[in-house]
């Protein structure tokens, strides 16, 4: 791990709030526009998709494994480094059957924006800021230690990170702006939710800064890798694939792994 200094702190959180903010991007999309091509955003949901899976099993899981390495030597460093992995799948399949996220059914298509009960809207609207919200604490926890770690690997999964944000922000902006008629109303719960990405940065840098070691950075590293995947697979893909009408999904899938090789290289020169 590099040494860490103010100057690094301060990137880390700055492209960690960067990527967050994507949330109002999508926010300012319902409101400035009739409605977003479907074939676009499948394509561009697939390429996060491709671009967070090819830098979680080809960098960030190979970085926890070295951390581990460094301590208990190859076998264990590797076993560890799996494990961790394991883990990160677990806890946000966990924190998933918990607590739903809603944003992949809520289509502008869907019968409930049909339906004039504002109040119920209003609950779905809260439900699905809240839902996302608490989703975005370990997205912000991966780009913000990714950047500490390496700019190269940092900067294209917040990149990855700010695409998957965009519909986020409309998920949650379409029914509270239904329910309110209200545009700022909307943005504003589209930022709060993307708030919550720097803010698990700065909660998790804050409880393991004390302890920093190769065994905490491996551990931090493993999850994420974990989260990524699951979050590529599980919310991604399927959406992507949702709004596809041809082949975007996979020309995205591999424009995405393409464009993270690409810049990895770029960042090795």
């Amino acid at each position: 791990m590099p040494e860490i200094t103010a100057s690094t702190l301060f990137i880390a959180f700055a492209v960690t709030l960067a990527a967050g903010l994507a949330t109002v991007v999508g926010s300012f999309l319902v409101l400035a526009s009739k409605k977003p091509s479907p074939r676009l955003l499948a394509f561009g949901l697939a390429f996060a998709g491709g671009a967070m899976v090819y830098v979680s099993l080809s960098e960030i899981l190979n970085k926890s494994i070295a951390a581990f390495n460094s301590v208990y030597g190859d076998r264990l460093g590797f076993t560890y480094g799996t494990l961790a992995f394991l883990a990160g799948i677990f806890a946000i399949l966990l924190l998933d059957h918990v607590i739903p996220n809603p944003h992949q059914a809520l289509e502008t298509s869907d019968p409930l924006y049909q339906q004039h009960n504002t109040a119920y809207i209003k609950r779905v609207g809260l439900l699905t800021a809240v839902a996302i919200t608490l989703h975005n604490f370990p997205e912000g926890l991966a780009t913000f230690f990714s950047m500490l770690d390496s700019p190269g690997i940092g900067a294209p999964l917040a990149a990855a990170i700010a695409i998957h944000n965009i519909p986020e922000g409309i998920a949650i902006a379409v029914p509270v702006y239904f329910a309110t008629h209200n545009k700022w109303y909307a943005v504003g719960a589209s930022l709060i939710s993307g708030l919550a990405e720097p803010l698990g940065a700065l909660i998790g840098y804050a409880l393991l800064a004390p302890y920093l070691s190769q065994t905490v950075f491996g551990t931090v590293f493993g999850i994420i890798a974990g989260v990524m995947v699951f979050l590529a697979l599980d919310e991604l893909l399927p959406a992507a694939k949702r709004y596809a009408q041809g082949h975007e999904t996979v020309y995205g899938l591999v424009s995405g792994m393409a464009a993270l090789a690409i810049s990895l290289i770029l960042f090795k020169w």
